[in-house]
């Protein structure tokens, strides 16, 4: 009973920490299966004209509450101004008491370039709704010191006047695609919007994302199709939140439709580690006609900071799609130039 007890009380004060503290984004392990998340400034940055992609985050299986994240996205390529326009959806679910996030912003990028380099600029703007269900929360007078929680008990605690909160949110990015070298940073909450509950100002920090990748062709001599080659795809993705960051190092193997990955994330000077493990199959393409298949699995094994018996690792799944549409428009603004699309 005491260990039940224990468990609530965790429970319970690491909610309230998320309630009264800093928020923090959640980040994705196959963050190049999730670009417009990832950066504004990659919509419409791919080789045919509408790509969709979904993906989903269960952090810490064995912790007692949920940790969930989705995204999902569609972006159109508008060749004529080098960049598009897309629409993105985040959801995120955390602990016992369902504190949930939901977020759909537009998405718009525009480059420009030559033969030798694509330069994108992004922007994002939507709505974000948090809610949360206060008759899920258990507090300090809900626990019996011998037999634990109480059930049907109801805490004398003052509750605030409102569970959910809607808010206006930001975001921009720039990408470079260059030679075998793609990089970009985006900048998110710009506009540091009032997330708070209780009428006590709770300011969602800006985070910053920067990303960097090097597409190395191993057998540059061969007369070969794009998609018949190998690679060694080296990356490095950096995030800042206020005091929170993390460093993610690795990269992948892409042979023909298989992509395997290897990946150390440090965790910053109180965060977890983890080494990550991915495997992404296009399971359909069309050569001249830009159409894919894509699906994607990673799992991410703590190495300092939380013990993997206790948290069971984090695991994703994904699945993109990026097709031509049959009144497509000829005209490429950047012909000849490596794109974004043209990584991972």
């Amino acid at each position: 009973m005491r260990t039940l007890c224990r468990k609530y009380t965790l429970i319970t004060g690491l909610l309230c920490a998320c309630l009264t503290g800093f928020a923090q984004d959640h980040m994705y392990s196959q963050f190049f299966n999730s670009p417009v998340y990832l950066n504004p400034a990659l919509t419409g940055q791919f080789e045919g004209d509408l790509r969709m992609d979904f993906i989903y985050r269960n952090q810490f299986t064995s912790v007692p509450g949920s940790f969930n994240y989705i995204s999902g996205s569609i972006d159109y390529n508008i060749p004529k101004f080098g960049g598009g326009i897309g629409l993105l959806f985040t959801r995120s679910s955390e602990g016992t008491a369902y504190l949930t996030t939901n977020n759909i912003a537009g998405t718009y990028s525009y480059s420009v370039g030559s033969e030798g380099f694509v330069l994108s600029f992004g922007l994002q703007a939507g709505v974000s709704n948090r809610s949360i269900d206060w008759s899920k929360l258990v507090f300090g007078d809900q626990i019996d010191p011998r037999l634990g929680f109480i059930p049907g008990s109801v805490s004398t605690a003052d509750q605030p006047l409102f569970n959910n909160k809607f808010y206006f949110d930001s975001g921009a990015g720039i990408n470079l695609a260059a030679g075998q070298f793609n990089v970009g940073a985006a900048l998110q909450h710009v506009n540091k919007p009032n997330e708070s509950f209780t009428g006590n100002p709770a300011i969602l920090p800006m985070r910053f994302t920067g990303h960097l990748s090097y597409r190395w062709d191993l057998n540059p001599e061969a007369n070969d199709d794009e998609q018949q080659k190998s690679y060694i795809i080296p990356s490095v993705v950096y995030y800042k939140q206020t005091t929170a960051e993390s460093l993610s190092i690795g990269f992948q193997y892409k042979r023909r439709s298989i992509n395997v990955g290897l990946w150390y994330r440090s965790g910053g000077s109180n965060g977890p580690s983890a080494a990550v493990l991915s495997l992404i199959f296009d399971i359909f393409t069309t050569t001249q006609g830009g159409e894919k298949v894509r699906l994607g699995v990673s799992h991410d094994v703590p190495v300092s900071g939380l013990n993997y018996s206790n948290t069971s690792g984090t695991s994703e799944g994904s699945i993109g799609y990026e097709t031509t549409l049959p009144s497509r428009d000829t005209y490429h603004k950047f012909e000849g130039a490596r794109r974004c699309y043209d990584f991972y």
